[in-house]
């Protein structure tokens, strides 16, 4: 494992993305528990794509047209429906003083979701991680397999950082309630943007 895949990796994980904001989403209006819970979401929903990637799952996406139309529109519809509940006052942004057993399943349900309904992400698993792997490899699938879980971890500490640093200064976000309305309807506008992003991604 060499500093290029470590380097790669982690401008891909920092990079603005679904996580990302539902991450920082979390740390705004639920604080750093929800935060951690929510990146912890979103390494989770890696999973899906890291085994399709290595059972080569993710080379029938690519090929299926169907497939990854399906998928990527499930994805569409799932970040509209985000936007939504942003711009709800009860929905994704609504500021708790505690977190109940209602708002951690939330958190967590739509975290792990926003990565499994990402077609591209398993494309990415599928064009990325071969990369790394050398050609005289005895064993490619376990050298995919660790590469990926490295790739989990950084993107858990990664999160964890932005999420951590959106609860530190929630207080400030909450006691001024016109940012709340200006914070929800840009993360809803942002949510609105990845979603006609994904509509125009092509295999």
């Amino acid at each position: 494992m060499g500093p290029e895949f470590l380097l790669t990796s982690l401008i891909v994980i920092a990079s603005p993305g679904t996580g990302v904001l539902v991450t920082l989403a979390a740390g705004l209006s639920r604080g750093w528990h929800a935060a951690v819970l929510a990146a912890f979401g979103c390494t989770l929903g890696i999973i899906p794509q890291m085994v399709a990637a290595m059972t080569g799952l993710a080379a029938l996406l690519h090929a299926s047209a169907l497939a990854f139309e399906a998928i990527r529109y499930a994805g569409v519809a799932y970040l509209l429906f985000m936007a939504w509940s942003v711009l709800r006052e009860g929905g994704t942004l609504r500021i708790e003083s505690a977190n109940t057993d209602r708002s951690t399943r939330q958190v967590l349900v739509s975290a792990v979701l926003v990565n499994i309904l990402n077609p591209k992400l398993s494309i990415f698993f599928f064009a990325f991680l071969p990369q790394f792997v050398g050609p005289h490899e005895m064993q490619p699938v376990l050298a995919m397999g660790k590469l990926s879980l490295v790739f989990m971890l950084m993107t858990f500490a990664v999160f964890v950082v932005y999420g951590c640093f959106a609860a530190a200064v929630r207080r400030h976000v909450t006691e001024r309630p016109s940012v709340i309305t200006w914070m929800r309807r840009a993360f809803a506008a942002a949510f609105v943007g990845l979603a006609l992003k994904l509509t125009s991604a092509e295999r």
